[in-house]
Protein backbone atom coordinates (compact mmCIF):
# COMPACT_ATOMS: atom_id res chain seq x y z
CA UNK A 1 0.00 0.00 0.00
CA UNK A 2 1.46 3.34 -1.02
CA UNK A 3 0.97 6.40 1.17
CA UNK A 4 -1.79 8.57 -0.38
CA UNK A 5 0.15 11.71 0.59
CA UNK A 6 3.76 11.06 -0.47
CA UNK A 7 3.53 7.73 -2.35
CA UNK A 8 6.03 5.93 -0.11
CA UNK A 9 5.50 2.16 -0.05
CA UNK A 10 6.34 1.42 3.59
CA UNK A 11 4.09 2.06 6.54
CA UNK A 12 3.24 0.67 9.94
CA UNK A 13 -0.14 -0.38 11.23
CA UNK A 14 -1.05 1.74 14.25
CA UNK A 15 -4.49 0.25 14.97
CA UNK A 16 -6.71 -2.55 13.63
CA UNK A 17 -10.33 -3.27 14.41
CA UNK A 18 -13.33 -5.04 12.86
CA UNK A 19 -15.56 -3.03 10.54
CA UNK A 20 -18.74 -3.53 8.52
CA UNK A 21 -20.18 -6.00 11.03
CA UNK A 22 -17.06 -8.16 10.95
CA UNK A 23 -16.93 -8.39 7.15
CA UNK A 24 -13.83 -6.17 6.99
CA UNK A 25 -10.88 -4.94 9.03
CA UNK A 26 -10.24 -1.23 9.44
CA UNK A 27 -6.53 -0.44 9.69
CA UNK A 28 -5.06 2.89 10.75
CA UNK A 29 -1.64 3.23 9.13
CA UNK A 30 1.27 5.65 9.47
CA UNK A 31 3.66 6.39 6.61
CA UNK A 32 7.30 5.75 7.57
CA UNK A 33 8.51 8.67 5.43
CA UNK A 34 6.06 11.57 6.00
CA UNK A 35 4.52 10.24 9.27
CA UNK A 36 1.00 11.09 8.11
CA UNK A 37 -1.81 8.71 8.99
CA UNK A 38 -4.45 7.21 6.77
CA UNK A 39 -7.11 4.49 6.98
CA UNK A 40 -7.46 1.35 4.87
CA UNK A 41 -10.06 -1.38 4.83
CA UNK A 42 -9.32 -5.02 4.19
CA UNK A 43 -12.08 -7.41 3.24
CA UNK A 44 -12.49 -10.82 1.73
CA UNK A 45 -13.05 -10.74 -2.01
CA UNK A 46 -16.16 -12.70 -2.83
CA UNK A 47 -16.04 -14.41 -6.20
CA UNK A 48 -19.55 -15.07 -7.36
CA UNK A 49 -20.05 -17.17 -10.45
CA UNK A 50 -21.32 -15.68 -13.69
CA UNK A 51 -24.90 -16.67 -14.50
CA UNK A 52 -25.38 -18.47 -17.81
CA UNK A 53 -28.85 -17.75 -19.16
CA UNK A 54 -30.90 -20.12 -21.36
CA UNK A 55 -29.72 -18.32 -24.50
CA UNK A 56 -26.06 -18.69 -23.35
CA UNK A 57 -25.70 -15.01 -22.42
CA UNK A 58 -23.65 -14.43 -19.30
CA UNK A 59 -24.37 -11.84 -16.64
CA UNK A 60 -23.19 -11.04 -13.15
CA UNK A 61 -24.93 -12.77 -10.27
CA UNK A 62 -27.43 -10.44 -8.60
CA UNK A 63 -28.92 -11.46 -5.25
CA UNK A 64 -31.54 -8.70 -5.60
CA UNK A 65 -33.07 -10.59 -8.55
CA UNK A 66 -33.56 -13.66 -6.36
CA UNK A 67 -35.16 -11.60 -3.58
CA UNK A 68 -37.40 -9.83 -6.11
CA UNK A 69 -38.63 -13.06 -7.71
CA UNK A 70 -39.35 -14.59 -4.30
CA UNK A 71 -41.19 -11.43 -3.20
CA UNK A 72 -43.39 -11.66 -6.29
CA UNK A 73 -44.15 -15.33 -5.58
CA UNK A 74 -44.89 -14.51 -1.92
CA UNK A 75 -47.06 -11.45 -2.61
CA UNK A 76 -50.02 -11.35 -0.19
CA UNK A 77 -48.63 -14.39 1.66
CA UNK A 78 -47.60 -14.41 5.34
CA UNK A 79 -43.88 -14.60 4.55
CA UNK A 80 -41.53 -12.06 6.16
CA UNK A 81 -39.26 -10.16 3.78
CA UNK A 82 -36.35 -10.81 6.16
CA UNK A 83 -36.81 -14.56 5.58
CA UNK A 84 -36.62 -14.04 1.82
CA UNK A 85 -33.44 -11.98 2.14
CA UNK A 86 -31.85 -14.60 4.40
CA UNK A 87 -32.85 -17.31 1.94
CA UNK A 88 -31.29 -15.38 -0.95
CA UNK A 89 -28.09 -14.99 1.09
CA UNK A 90 -28.09 -18.75 1.71
CA UNK A 91 -28.47 -19.40 -2.02
CA UNK A 92 -25.64 -16.98 -2.76
CA UNK A 93 -23.42 -18.71 -0.16
CA UNK A 94 -24.23 -22.10 -1.69
CA UNK A 95 -23.12 -20.83 -5.10
CA UNK A 96 -19.91 -19.32 -3.70
CA UNK A 97 -19.14 -22.54 -1.82
CA UNK A 98 -19.55 -24.45 -5.08
CA UNK A 99 -16.48 -22.65 -6.40
CA UNK A 100 -17.65 -22.69 -10.01
CA UNK A 101 -16.81 -19.81 -12.37
CA UNK A 102 -20.23 -20.11 -14.02
CA UNK A 103 -23.61 -21.42 -12.96
CA UNK A 104 -26.69 -22.06 -15.12
CA UNK A 105 -29.70 -19.89 -14.36
CA UNK A 106 -31.71 -23.14 -14.14
CA UNK A 107 -29.58 -24.22 -11.17
CA UNK A 108 -30.36 -20.97 -9.38
CA UNK A 109 -34.05 -21.40 -10.23
CA UNK A 110 -33.99 -24.91 -8.75
CA UNK A 111 -32.42 -23.58 -5.54
CA UNK A 112 -35.14 -20.91 -5.29
CA UNK A 113 -37.82 -23.50 -6.00
CA UNK A 114 -36.50 -25.79 -3.24
CA UNK A 115 -36.35 -22.89 -0.80
CA UNK A 116 -39.89 -21.72 -1.58
CA UNK A 117 -41.17 -25.27 -1.19
CA UNK A 118 -39.97 -25.17 2.42
CA UNK A 119 -41.24 -21.61 3.03
CA UNK A 120 -44.72 -21.46 1.53
CA UNK A 121 -46.60 -23.94 -0.70
CA UNK A 122 -48.59 -21.25 -2.54
CA UNK A 123 -45.44 -19.25 -3.30
CA UNK A 124 -43.83 -22.48 -4.48
CA UNK A 125 -46.67 -23.12 -6.97
CA UNK A 126 -46.61 -19.49 -8.15
CA UNK A 127 -42.86 -19.55 -8.73
CA UNK A 128 -42.97 -23.00 -10.35
CA UNK A 129 -45.67 -21.89 -12.79
CA UNK A 130 -43.46 -19.10 -14.13
CA UNK A 131 -40.10 -20.85 -13.77
CA UNK A 132 -41.28 -24.10 -15.36
CA UNK A 133 -43.32 -22.13 -17.95
CA UNK A 134 -46.61 -23.94 -17.37
CA UNK A 135 -48.74 -23.97 -20.49
CA UNK A 136 -51.93 -25.69 -19.35
CA UNK A 137 -54.01 -26.48 -16.28
CA UNK A 138 -52.73 -30.06 -16.12
CA UNK A 139 -49.29 -28.78 -15.11
CA UNK A 140 -50.86 -26.70 -12.33
CA UNK A 141 -52.83 -29.73 -11.14
CA UNK A 142 -49.68 -31.87 -11.14
CA UNK A 143 -47.67 -29.41 -9.06
CA UNK A 144 -50.52 -28.88 -6.59
CA UNK A 145 -50.88 -32.66 -6.25
CA UNK A 146 -47.13 -32.87 -5.62
CA UNK A 147 -47.37 -30.23 -2.87
CA UNK A 148 -50.37 -31.94 -1.28
CA UNK A 149 -48.57 -35.31 -1.27
CA UNK A 150 -45.47 -33.79 0.30
CA UNK A 151 -47.58 -32.06 2.96
CA UNK A 152 -49.33 -35.35 3.76
CA UNK A 153 -45.97 -37.10 4.17
CA UNK A 154 -44.66 -34.62 6.76
CA UNK A 155 -44.38 -36.33 10.12
CA UNK A 156 -46.73 -35.21 12.89
CA UNK A 157 -45.64 -36.27 16.34
CA UNK A 158 -43.02 -38.56 14.79
CA UNK A 159 -45.55 -40.48 12.68
CA UNK A 160 -46.15 -40.24 8.95
CA UNK A 161 -49.66 -39.33 7.82
CA UNK A 162 -51.71 -41.17 5.21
Amino acid sequence: MNCPFCGYAEDKVVESRPARDGAAIRRRRECLRCNRRYTTFEQLENRLPAVVKKDNRREAFDRAKIVSSMEIACRKRPVPTALLRTTAEDIERTLMDGGEAEVASQEIGDLVLDALHAIDPVAFVRFASVYKEFEDTREFRDIVTFVDRRKAQKPIGGKTQG
